[in-house]
């Protein structure tokens, strides 16, 4: 449909504006709002009124300004181009915009979200004649070294292949195919839209089968999440969600990352928008910005942009995963965009709820996380969409509204603490108040591909945690003498796990990532130390001579020494943990 005029300008509320007169205006339809075009969105018809959620500043604007429809909601351009793009929330190329008019946007200027300029070198896939259906693949582009862009047969287009064009390069907006449909035939191009807060369709969902492997070791072995699965890591200020997150942007094993800055400050975005670039992905050499789609929304952009910004982004990864792709998508913080909800349900005067919320947040908290998911997708590919979610729980206490709603709707949960980050204990989740509900599903992948034993040693080692979490509480009331040796010797291998194995340096070229296979080693090696251990104990050997033993300095040591290259080093650790036990139990034979 081409752009009319629906209505006019009644009252102004900040982002948010009441037209009158709205005569064939549909919800959720992309509007602009006066001379300058300002983008908008129907959110309320009620009778010949709407309201009408404005993205952009609207100082300036006065009654009796035109709205102008555009017959369509509010959607994103999917097509080659997005990948080591920085977006805003409503999917404007901030650099290009930069570009064309200075650091700061003016209002009303809008750019394509896809460059229309580039030629692409585009492969078709299928032939003429073929029976084609929506989101099949039409053909690839090879958009960077990493990733081959997957042209899709947009999900409401289904008929035969009638003609499509030989190799060559061509724009995102040429057409390079025509589609014989069942109401007459449709030019397809290298891209399409699709409404932000409508899923893509599917064919199913499937089980969870594998793990998303981060190289941080709390996670992968203790808090594991699937791929397709969703995970909230909640944490006040300063406890490292930001550096949590862009340590999984860099290591996780996803072959896309979506990074949604919403509503942060513009310090930290900065330092993602600067140091991303200059980041190596591990797996190629390259810059990270060739798997990376940027989504920036800081705290000083619309507010009304920042609730549409986790929308542009989830769907950005659906697009992605329609192609087959593993796609991880960071939201931070999703706290920032409860209190867009909670602003713009104010202004638009909705009975609120609990601290101000409105009484819809947790719908919205659901519909956001349900899209997430391992699928099975209409072009017969498997693909998934992970979602982690930052929350910002104010003077970090959890009980807080979204930090509850979320928790209803994801299963795993990355408890920040601020104990831990005031020690300078990093990643500082808790392994007191974490879980994950996805060790059912994916234990079977570890057992297969990593190792046999490391569900039983996780067990093992989560048990000696809780034992040691609960005599840290007797410690507090007697000090640690009055103990027997049995339980000083659980302090004190449970101190060796927590600075051996759980904490860890991102600064340092050997810690900052290790593999599956160095995490069971490191596992297994500090599990032998507390059997052999504990046994010693009970034959009279002193807490005192374990202390002294060499090999427990090996063992602090050994994630900084053993590259996850060459884990030999670890197989002789545990042979000199095996010698060390034997001459010490000869001695109290």
């Amino acid at each position: 449909m081409s752009e009319r005029i629906v209505g006019e300008v009644r009252r102004i509320n900040g982002p948010v504006i009441e037209a009158s007169n709205v005569t064939d205006g549909i919800m959720f339809e992309l509007v602009k709002v006066g001379e300058d075009r300002l983008v908008g969105e129907l959110v309320k018809l009620e009778g010949s009124n709407a309201v009408i959620q404005v993205y952009e500043d609207t100082t300036g604007i006065a009654p009796g300004d035109p709205v102008f429809g555009e017959g369509i909601q509010l959607s994103v351009e999917l097509g080659p181009g997005l990948i080591g793009t920085i977006y805003d929330g409503i999917q404007r190329p901030l650099e290009k915009i930069r570009d064309m008019s200075g650091i700061y946007i003016k209002r009303g200027f809008q750019l394509p979200s896809l460059e229309r300029g580039k030629k692409w070198l585009f492969t078709p896939g299928v032939e003429q004649g073929t029976r084609l259906s929506g989101s099949e693949i039409l053909g690839t582009v090879q958009e960077t070294q990493r990733v081959e862009h997957r042209v899709l047969v947009p999900p409401f287009i289904a008929g035969t292949l009638k003609s499509i064009v030989a190799e060559g390069e061509y724009s995102v907006d040429e057409s390079v195919a025509v589609v014989r449909t069942a109401n007459g035939e449709q030019e397809l191009t290298l891209m399409h839209r699709w409404p932000i807060r409508v899923p893509r369709p599917i064919t199913e969902r499937l089980p969870f089968e594998a793990p998303l492997i981060t190289g941080q070791r709390v996670i992968d072995t203790l808090f594991p999440i699937a791929k397709g699965g969703t995970v909230a890591i909640p944490g006040g200020f300063g406890t490292g969600k930001t550096m949590t997150q862009q340590a999984l942007a860099k290591w996780s094993d996803a072959d896309l990352i979506v990074y949604i800055g919403c509503g942060e400050r513009g310090n930290e975005m900065t330092d993602v928008l600067t140091e991303f670039p200059r980041l190596l992905d591990p797996r190629t050499g390259r810059t990270l910005m060739e798997r990376t789609v940027l989504i920036a929304n800081t705290s000083n952009m619309p507010v009304s942009a920042r609730e549409a910004s986790i929308y542009t982004g989830v769907t950005i990864a659906e697009y992605f995963r329609d192609q087959g792709y593993h796609v991880a998508v960071m939201a931070d913080s999703t706290s920032r965009w409860a209190e867009a909800l909670r602003e713009l349900s104010g202004r638009m005067e909705e009975m609120p709820a609990e601290e101000g919320f409105p009484a819809y947040l947790p719908t919205r908290v659901a519909e956001f996380y349900e899209r997430a998911g391992y699928m099975m997708t209409k072009s017969g590919m498997r693909g998934s969409v992970s979602i982690i979610g930052a929350v910002s729980p104010p003077g970090g206490d959890f009980s807080e509204p979204v930090t509850q709603h979320t928790k209803r709707f994801v299963r795993c949960f990355w408890a920040l603490d601020r104990g831990l980050a005031n020690a300078r204990h990093y990643p500082s989740i808790s392994w007191l108040s974490s879980y994950s509900e996805y060790l059912p599903e994916i234990s079977r992948w570890w057992e297969n591909n990593v190792d046999t034993s490391l569900v039983k040693d996780r067990e093992e080692i989560m048990d000696l945690l809780q034992k040691e979490a609960r005599l840290q509480q007797v410690v507090k009331l007697v000090g640690p003498d009055a103990l027997p040796d049995t339980q000083r010797f659980v302090l004190d291998v449970g101190t060796l796990f927590k600075n051996a194995f759980l904490q860890q340096n991102a600064f340092d070229k050997i810690d900052m990532f290790t593999t599956m296979e160095k995490q069971v080693k490191m596992l297994h090696i500090i599990l032998s130390y507390w059997r052999r251990g504990s046994e010693a104990i009970k034959r009279g050997v002193t807490l005192v001579k374990l202390r002294r033993m060499k090999v427990y300095q090996d063992i602090l040591k050994m994630k900084y020494t053993v590259p996850n290259e060459d884990l030999s080093e670890l197989d002789k650790i545990g042979e000199r943990i095996e010698r060390s036990f034997d001459q010490l139990g000869a001695l109290y034979a």
